[in-house]
């Protein structure tokens, strides 16, 4: 298993604080480049842990380094309020104040302000996911992709998290990660925000690029997901891969299956902005 934490040589960062909606601030990195490439996107990543665990430094080993190496992005990872110190909605608000930053100072640091991804792992795909349904509802922030990989999106059981074994999350995770986040609600009717899948309109949401493990916890409520956005006309598409270990790439990255899903992540990225412009 391989955790890193430290930031690479080939790239730039640095820390500030950002004011969020409760007038607090929260830590965000920034990181960047060697060298500025023009018309580069501007990247919120969202780290993953349950919504309870996990830091802003995932960042160096999640897919967001692979946008700062090939595609030249900025990418900002916020420390956002984990859910043992506060339920649902601090960490989502905060994401979305990260958001709000983002979007007035993409340019100071080279990036597309026009070019806005948001994206994270698990519990951060969830949230990344849930910033999306904010962006649009509230109309100050126009998201040019989503990339919630491997999302935590349902609060409810699904065919594939219901008596799940998997490895590093499993069922008896799911329900304590959804426990601290929602407290009381964790098998309520939630608001989309809180659990995106509890959404009933999917309509004019960003492309959505993502991919997850067929044994994994969160396998059945990505692929409805995905269908979801299809369904509402939004373009979205995930590959799947043989595998029930949750974060394969970011924990594994040297199996061949991390490998193909690094390169393909790139590829369908790359494709998807392109066919934007």
């Amino acid at each position: 298993m391989y955790i890193s934490l430290e930031k690479p040589e080939d790239v730039n960062a640095e820390i500030v604080r950002i004011k969020t909606s409760d007038k607090k601030s929260i830590p965000v990195i920034i990181v960047t480049p060697q060298e500025r490439r023009e018309g580069a996107p501007a990247v919120l990543w969202i780290h993953g842990g349950g919504y309870f665990s996990g830091m802003k430094e995932m960042v160096y080993m999640s897919r967001a380094l692979d946008l700062v190496r090939e595609l030249g992005a900025v990418v900002v990872s916020p420390g956002y309020t984990l859910s043992f110190v506060k339920p649902y909605p601090a960490a989502v608000e905060d994401c979305y104040a990260a958001l709000k930053w983002l979007d007035l100072n993409a340019s100071r640091f080279g990036a597309d302000g026009n070019t806005i991804v948001v994206g994270g792992e698990s519990a951060g795909g969830g949230l990344a996911a849930a910033v999306c349904l904010m962006a649009r509802d509230r109309g100050e922030v126009k998201v040019a992709l989503q990339l919630p990989l491997y999302p935590m999106i349902d609060n409810l059981d699904t065919g594939s998290s219901a008596n799940n074994h998997g490895r590093l999350w499993n069922t008896r995770r799911n329900h304590f990660g959804w426990r601290l986040y929602l407290r009381k609600n964790a098998k309520g009717d939630v608001e989309p925000y809180a659990a995106p899948a509890r959404a009933r309109d999917y309509r004019d949401l960003p492309p959505c690029y993502t991919f997850i493990g067929t044994g994994e916890p969160f396998y059945a409520e990505t692929l409805k997901y995905v269908h979801d956005l299809n369904a509402a006309g939004v373009h979205a598409e995930a590959d799947e891969y043989e595998t029930d270990v949750h974060s394969f790439d970011m924990l594994y990255p040297k199996l061949e299956i991390s490998k193909r899903a690094r390169e393909r992540f790139i590829e369908r990225v790359s494709a998807i902005l392109s066919e934007r412009n």
